[in-house]
């Protein structure tokens, strides 16, 4: 089953921008496109709203809309349109699971600031089971062609990082696009070595040569796979999302994985996802790990 890439559509200008990104990557990709609205019913006693067949034929006309515009730019996708009638968290999720991925916009907070993630979308992010793609208000096709590389962070053990990194190639393959993998490191606490993990790093040469060794060994299937794909391999000290900011100049696409942390408060995004979303100044896919 062909799954489709899907665009969370509500009229606004970010959910537009989102819906151009979605119907270039859907064209790349060969894959169809789907609009999505969430929408739930509500009455208002201070003006006019409609009853709730208005209501939904207003949103339909919108999504009507929104497909007309993408056709005309990109006349043999596969355009489809769904009203969901349940909550916009709850109807976006189960969206984001039947598609390749969820592509969402975000109002822009300035040149250097990247997105401002509403609590819709930070809780989308944190439960999707499929990659959550977030376009800033303002993203161009002019901004994207100008943008050389597909930027991935990649951290632990080759598994770990293994969405992300499938997630990168991909995208740069329908692109025609490099792939630069970033793995940042940090010295680690006296109390973190042990008698096995010196016994590692010694025979790796040292921290920074282990490093590149894990690295090139996360990378190998992926590169074995996409032969085609050029790939730069990026090994920095510092903080993972100071390193990622920092390793490329205009990227196309900046891609993390994501691991929900659960705590007294509920569900947050990681460190690393957190930071990509509130400075990247492209796009930003965030991948769940597997």
């Amino acid at each position: 089953m062909t799954r489709p890439i899907t665009a969370g559509v509500d009229g606004s200008e970010e959910s537009l921008a989102a819906l151009a990104w979605a119907g270039r990557e859907a064209e790349r990709r060969g894959l169809p496109l789907r609009l999505v609205h969430a929408w739930r019913f509500e009455a208002h006693d201070a003006f006019d709203a409609g009853d709730r067949d208005t209501q939904r034929q207003w949103v339909r006309d919108g999504l009507a809309e929104a497909a007309r515009t993408v056709t005309e730019r990109h006349p043999d996708l596969t355009v489809t349109t769904d009203v969901v009638e349940d909550g916009a968290v709850d109807g976006l999720l189960a969206a984001a699971a039947q598609s390749e991925m969820l592509v969402l916009g975000s109002r822009g907070q300035g040149a250097l600031v990247g997105f401002l993630v509403g609590s819709v979308g930070q809780q989308v992010i944190i439960e999707a089971v499929r990659p959550v793609v977030l376009v800033r208000a303002g993203d161009e096709p002019a901004a994207e062609a100008a943008g050389r590389e597909i930027v991935v962070g990649q951290h632990g053990a080759s598994q770990d990082s293994a969405g992300a990194l499938r997630f990168a190639f991909e995208t740069a393959a329908a692109r025609g696009a490099t792939v630069r993998a970033v793995r940042a490191w940090t010295l680690p606490p006296v109390f973190a070595y042990s008698p096995g993990s010196l016994k590692l790093l010694d025979e790796a040469g040292g921290l920074e040569p282990y490093e590149r060794k894990a690295l090139a060994a996360a990378l190998q299937p992926w590169r074995e796979r996409f032969p085609d794909v050029p790939v730069v391999e990026h090994v920095e000290m510092g903080s993972a999302g100071q390193v990622l900011l920092a390793a490329a100049e205009r990227p196309q696409l900046m891609v993390v994985g994501r691991r929900a942390h659960r705590t007294a408060v509920g569900a947050r995004i990681g460190s690393v996802a957190h930071g990509m979303l509130h400075h990247a100044g492209c796009p930003v896919a965030v991948v769940p790990h597997t």
